[in-house]
């Protein structure tokens, strides 16, 4: 007689997906099959690049990832390394080896994770964010941690870093009761608001208090992916890949100064903006991605604060009625990394209801007569104005 050992049989599978919407947008969708020990993602996504992705990982009775083998094509890549790869990783309880494959040849990481969850991390794969946040619960209820307490995990990215600076990234989640979980990533400034079930299964994730501003649905009837990607690739081919919100430079002359604002375009997309994609009463990196940075050739004043010729950031805090500006003296800083310690000064500043709202955001710098002029900036349905005095080389006063 035959006997059998350590053979592990798989229940009945589960289908369903995940939607991510940025305002109107649709920039994700994933198919996923889930059984007790196997997960299976199918997932294309246009977060700022369309890529598409088949995704084969091996569970553990616990949940936790032993084997995962994933299929990248990226349409618009520029070379064939780019356009296409394959990752491979193998977890053990105090370690992940990754191997990833591509026209290039392979490259080989090896990392030691202090036995703490590791997963791989892609931005709108939600079936991989389900399951850290389930395995953390159940982490949380095997080891007795409390309510409120977080509980960490590791990260790589196949999408980044990939090169000789290949690094494990770390995140929390923190389970607030109920059906509430935080979660947070040592990368994203801000945090995640996360609802389950009461098998830990992720039914809506909203970015909203973090930098990305998604928000994201269980759904269980899951749309044509392959006419999905088509479409995505198609856009993509005609308008070019671009990031999510365009980096543009406003520029004009007033009076002597030559002025130029370097800043991040982002798109209105139907949202709410005022106390939605931007917060009311706390500080705005005014745009999106590195910080604005505004330049003069000449001393001048902007709302009144003396600046000498330079680079500055620019900052705002939107408030219920009215706006302040910040002028900061740090520049070419991501727009995560404001210093308060950095700043020049805080003044309230002009703001007014446009009468067409922009969808854009859209920084303009408007010349005056006799040295005077403004700097505006527009988005949605507001319109702040902070006028320019140009000095000629006096101080300012």
């Amino acid at each position: 007689m035959l006997t059998l050992v350590g053979c592990r049989t798989d229940g009945p599978s589960e289908q369903y997906g995940f939607v991510a919407l940025l305002g109107r947008d649709t920039v994700s969708v994933e198919r996923v099959t889930r059984s007790p020990h196997t997960l299976v993602s199918d997932l294309v996504d246009r977060f700022p690049i369309v890529r598409q992705r088949h995704t084969v990982i091996d569970l553990a009775d616990d949940g936790r990832l032993e084997r995962m083998v994933m299929t990248v094509r990226t349409p618009s890549g520029r070379t064939p390394a780019e356009r296409g790869r394959q990752v491979v990783a193998t977890f053990t309880t105090d370690s992940v080896m990754i191997s990833i494959t591509d026209s290039g040849g392979v490259m080989q990481r090896s990392f030691r994770t202090g036995g703490a969850l590791t997963v791989p991390h892609v931005s709108m794969m939600y079936s991989v964010i389900e399951l850290e946040i389930a395995s953390a619960l159940k982490s949380r209820a095997a080891t007795g941690i409390k309510a409120g307490d977080s509980i960490p995990f590791r990260q790589f990215y196949p999408d980044r870093d990939v090169g000789p600076t290949f690094v494990l990234h770390s995140g929390w989640v923190h389970r607030r009761g109920g059906d509430s979980v935080v979660l947070r990533h040592d990368w994203l400034s801000g945090s995640g608001a996360v609802r389950v079930d009461s098998n830990a299964r992720l039914l809506t994730y909203s970015g909203a208090r973090s930098t990305y501003k998604v928000d994201v649905r269980r759904i269980t009837d899951v749309p044509d992916l392959s006419a999905i990607g088509t479409r995505f690739a198609a856009t993509e081919a005609q308008r070019g890949a671009a990031p999510l919100s365009v980096r543009d430079t406003a520029r004009g002359t007033v009076g002597t100064a030559t002025i130029s604002v370097d800043y991040s375009r982002p798109l209105a997309r139907g949202r709410i903006l005022l106390g939605n994609v931007i917060s009311i009463d706390r500080v705005w990196r005014t745009g999106a991605n590195a910080a604005t940075q505004f330049t003069t050739s000449a001393t001048l004043t902007l709302a009144g604060i003396p600046l000498p010729a330079g680079t500055y950031s620019l900052w705002t805090v939107p408030h219920a009625t009215g706006v302040d500006l910040i002028v900061n003296a740090e520049s070419g800083q991501w727009g995560t990394e404001y210093s308060s310690a950095r700043d020049i000064a805080t003044v309230p500043i002009s703001s007014a209801t446009s009468s067409t709202p922009v969808d854009t955001f859209t920084i303009s710098v408007v010349s005056g007569a006799a040295g005077r002029g403004s700097l505006v900036m527009e988005w949605g349905p507001f319109r702040w104005t902070a006028p320019i005095v140009v000095l000629n080389g006096k101080p300012g006063r």
